[in-house]
């Protein structure tokens, strides 16, 4: 397999110099875990004492890794990115809501992405997370089976109206729908929730998709199970591959409830596993659709070679790869350069809102060995290619 992730001509085409200057600037920050610490607890002290630093987020880690405050505001990095092949997600990245109302309102904004995905070729998905829809502590309790109160089985009833809606406009209107995965304690309730919208809308085709994370030592076998019932009730599979994004929170709770981590003993393991889960579905693709969320070169390179393998064109609609935005650029826009489907998930929405998004992200980032060396050393790569040193 040419090892093509290494060209920054194509990964950086649509970055100016300025651009591709802050890029560099902001992952020399987040490779340094005090700085985030530190960067964190000052951006939490000055939103939360109102004070004026939004044009100075923007400016920099918002613009970087955020396609903007609305839709609309996406839509020119949108149809920038297609200029190259690079598909988008929107993704409405407002955290921890607890109200009905902000419910209501996640799934009115979750239904405009279906409208805007409708109309144009360079959104090919849209999304959301289960607790976009209804509060955690409702899964949770679901989940552990516990019983609910009259007022909570009428709360849940309007969680699953709200999944429900959006699947059947997404399934009428054509457009694959990706569901987020979340913290384990509430996952199963989601997942149960998702697999009845599979069901459903996923008759033809898959058109709703669930997420795995393989970094849970459980979801192999999860898979396995939903696979055998897809073919006994007659549904397609559509599932989003991931490594994880949860594991300090996972272990920690873990450990206070002293109960054995669903996460993987080693990252080797995770590893394994996501291999393990997209060689699978690969060899099952007759039942089922992949988006493998990665910013991991080898599993990449690896989907290529088992496509070639199993004789699977390089654009079949069934088969995506995806990064975030602002990330792994040497990944996706060489991906698109070479004919595959890619798509970044571009994160918006107002800024203080995204705000818990963005510090996850640069939480992540730290605690991923070497992802941010890579970032660094493309970008001075492609600086030295454009002094042509």
């Amino acid at each position: 397999m040419e090892k093509i992730f290494n060209n920054t001509q194509t990964a950086f085409a649509l970055k100016t110099d300025t651009e591709l200057d802050r890029a560099y600037f902001l992952f020399k920050m987040i490779a340094s875990e005090p700085l985030v610490r530190i960067g964190t607890a000052v951006t939490n002290f000055a939103i939360k004492a109102h004070l004026p630093v939004e044009g100075l987020i923007r400016a920099t880690v918002f613009d970087h890794f955020c396609g903007g405050v609305n839709e609309a505001d996406c839509l020119p990095v949108v149809d920038k990115m297609f200029t190259k092949g690079v598909s988008s997600v929107l993704d409405y990245s407002v955290e921890g809501k607890e109200e009905e109302a902000q419910f209501d309102a996640a799934l009115q904004m979750t239904l405009k992405t279906i409208h805007f995905a409708e109309e144009r070729q360079s959104i090919p998905f849209a999304v959301f997370k289960p607790t976009g829809f209804g509060r955690f502590e409702l899964y949770e309790k679901l989940g552990e089976k516990q019983t609910l109160t009259a007022e909570e089985q009428a709360e849940w009833h309007r969680v699953v109206e709200r999944f429900d809606h959006v699947c059947k406009v997404a399934h009428d209107k054509d457009v694959a729908l990706l569901i987020d995965a979340e913290e384990s304690w509430m996952q199963d309730a989601a997942d149960d929730l998702v697999a009845d919208m599979m069901r459903k809308y996923n008759k033809n085709k898959a058109i709703v998709f669930n997420t795995l994370q393989m970094y849970r030592h459980d979801r192999m076998d999860y898979l396995k199970k939903l696979h055998e019932q897809a073919k006994a009730e007659g549904f397609y599979i559509g599932m989003k591959i991931v490594r994880g994004a949860y594991m300090e929170k996972e272990h920690k709770r873990a450990e206070e409830k002293g109960y054995p981590t669903p996460i993987c003993a080693s990252k080797q393991a995770t590893d394994d596993n996501y291999d393990a889960a997209i060689l699978y579905m690969t060899e099952h693709l007759d039942h089922m659709a992949i988006f493998a969320g990665t910013h991991n070169e080898d599993s990449s390179y690896k989907l290529m070679e088992l496509m070639q393998q199993h004789h699977i064109s390089k654009n079949d609609q069934r088969i995506w790869f995806g990064q975030l935005y602002g990330m792994s650029d040497n990944i996706s826009f060489n991906l698109a350069a070479n004919d595959y489907h890619v798509a970044k998930y571009l994160p918006f929405g107002p800024v203080r809102d995204v705000m818990p998004y963005l510090i996850r992200r640069a939480e992540e980032n730290t605690s991923v060995a070497g992802q941010t060396s890579r970032e660094l050393s493309l970008i001075k790569a492609e600086r030295n290619r454009r002094k042509g040193k």
